[in-house]
C-alpha cells in the first residue's frame, strides 16, 4: 500500500507518485502490499525534520525513514510484505534543484522519490562505488517509469 500526502500549497499529482512507488517496488521485487508513505512538506517542516534527524540546519530535498529494514528481493524470492517506511520531499527545494539541473520540478520530485525509496531499501551513496550503483539504478528506474507513462 502506497500512501501519498501533500501538506504544501504546491499542486502534486498524487496518483503519479503512487504509481512511481508501485513501479519501483515491483522492479525491486518487493511485495506489492509493502507499506510506503510519501509526504510532501514545506520548507519549515523539512528544516525541522532535517535538524531533528540529521542534526543539519536548513531544509533538504528528501529524507527517508526506513521502518522494517526491507531489502530488495529477487524474481524468485520477493521481499515479504512489511512497513518499508516514509519518504519526505520538499517541493520548494526541488524547484531550485530542477532549475539548476535543467529539468522540470515534477521530474526532480520523481527523482527524489525514487532516490528515497532506494534509501529505504538499503542503498547508500557514501562511498564512490555505492554512489555509482545507486545513481545508475535510480536513473534506470526513473527513465523506465517515464517511458512507460509516455
Amino acid at each position: 500500500m502506497i500512501e501519498v500526502n501533500n501538506e504544501t500549497d504546491v499542486s502534486i499529482d498524487e496518483a503519479e507518485f503512487a504509481a512511481l512507488g508501485g513501479f519501483v517496488l515491483q522492479r525491486m521485487h518487493v511485495a506489492p502490499d509493502a507499506e510506503l508513505a510519501i509526504l510532501f512538506v514545506d520548507e519549515a517542516a523539512m528544516e525541522d525534520l532535517h535538524l531533528k534527524w540529521m542534526d543539519e540546519p536548513g531544509p533538504t530535498d528528501v529524507l527517508s525513514f526506513p521502518m522494517d529494514e526491507l531489502r530488495p528481493g529477487t524474481p524468485d524470492t520477493p521481499t515479504p510484505a512489511g512497513l518499508l517506511g516514509d519518504i519526505v520531499v520538499c517541493p520548494a527545494v526541488a524547484v531550485r534543484q530542477a532549475r539548476t539541473a535543467g529539468h522540470s520540478t515534477q521530474e526532480e520530485m520523481l527523482l527524489l522519490v525514487t532516490h528515497g525509496i532506494l534509501h529505504l531499501l538499503g542503498y547508500d551513496h557514501a562511498e564512490p562505488e555505492d554512489e555509482q550503483e545507486m545513481f545508475a539504478l535510480q536513473r534506470t528506474l526513473l527513465l523506465t517509469f517515464l517511458a512507460q507513462r509516455a
